[in-house]
């Protein structure tokens, strides 16, 4: 079968052929219909050597759908031809976190060696995907699997973020969304299905604050050295009650740091790199800084139900699967607004 493989550190993702997998008991496979290309591969293909926690190559795609083509031995509750979303964060299935369906936050999975699907194991960005557990699928139904795939991470990431600041986020609140992008726009739509808070987006690019506006954002505004002060004449002095920093890059957690107001949280979701101080005189009193990780599989179920709902909606390329390099080319350049979806088999 095809697949998108980052092969050397320092490389590039190539299209190469590999052996089709095949379930063993209690496995899936499934015949992937669409793949999400993220910001996060890119810069996991940043990392050097000493960094990657993951022997290459690697199949990539940490965001996937799919037909199921087989079921291992012992699988029941789902049926050949049905269609599912994976969800991404496996774990061992029996700590105490994952007893709480958390298992993005899996206390044992790095002790067994268990990765995610495109982040250490074989991922979604190919023709065929191997599935290590049926508790790790979730029943599409009748939504359009192209549109559904980036809810995998692009929606469930922001979606459990934003779950932690619902108290905060009441009527008269405001909400700062940093970078606009494939995570950034969904958060908008998310904060307005929500929440009742003022929402603003910051990005650098023009193209994606436009996006922000089109999908519910109340306020857009550059993300450049006047934003701290444009934000904070926009909330009265007063700040942000919640800033979701979907870049994580020096620059954006500085902001962050200078936008949030007394009592709130600063989320830091992007892989950038940044870091924001947390002590006595360094932020507003009593701020709370996180840095989320992907959300639980009940959340994914609520994240596809939204969906269902139209309270949210994706806004996608396609690439076929021999263009995915250019997808992530693209990508680098900051040249997708929304989200790059890859058909391993269109």
């Amino acid at each position: 079968m095809k697949a998108v493989q980052y092969r050397t550190v320092g490389g590039h993702p190539e299209v190469v052929t590999v052996p089709d997998p095949e379930p063993g008991p209690g496995q899936v496979l499934l015949k992937v219909t669409a793949a999400g290309a993220c910001h996060s591969d890119i810069a996991v293909m940043s990392w050097p050597a000493d960094r990657l926690p993951f022997p290459l190559p690697l199949t990539l795609g940490h965001e996937g759908v799919g037909t199921i083509a087989a079921l291992g031995a012992g699988v029941t509750g789902f049926t050949e031809g049905e269609s599912v979303a994976v969800y991404g964060p496996w774990g061992c299935g029996s700590c105490a976190k994952c007893a709480e369906g958390k298992e993005n936050y899996c206390l044992r999975a790095r002790e067994l060696g268990i990765a995610p699907p495109g982040l250490g194991a074989p991922g979604a960005m190919a023709e065929y995907l191997l599935v290590d557990d049926p508790r790790h699928m979730v029943p599409l139904g009748d939504l359009d699997p192209v549109r559904a795939v980036p809810l995998t991470d692009a929606g469930l990431t922001p979606y459990h973020a934003i779950k932690s600041a619902l108290p905060k986020l009441v009527p008269g609140s405001t909400a700062v969304v940093i970078g606009a992008g494939g995570l950034g726009h969904v958060a908008v739509q998310l904060l307005r299905a929500m929440t009742a808070a003022r929402v603003i987006a910051l990005d650098i690019s023009e193209e994606k604050l436009e996006l922000a506006r089109a999908v519910g954002a109340h306020e857009a505004v550059r993300s450049d050295g006047s934003a701290a002060g444009k934000v904070r004449e926009l909330t009265g002095g007063l700040g942000a009650q919640a800033v979701f920093d979907f870049v994580g890059a020096p620059p954006t957690t500085a902001l962050a740091g200078q936008l949030v107001a007394v009592e709130g949280d600063v989320s830091v979701v992007g892989l950038g790199g940044g870091t924001l101080a947390v002590g006595f005189g360094v932020l507003p009193y009593d701020v709370r800084v996180s840095s989320p990780y992907w959300g639980s599989r009940s959340e994914l179920i609520e994240v596809l139900d939204l969906a269902r709902a139209g309270a949210i909606d994706v806004h996608v390329e396609t690439y076929g699967i021999d263009e995915a390099p250019l997808a992530y080319e693209r990508l680098h350049a900051g040249r997708i607004d929304g989200r790059a979806v890859i058909l391993p088999n269109g």
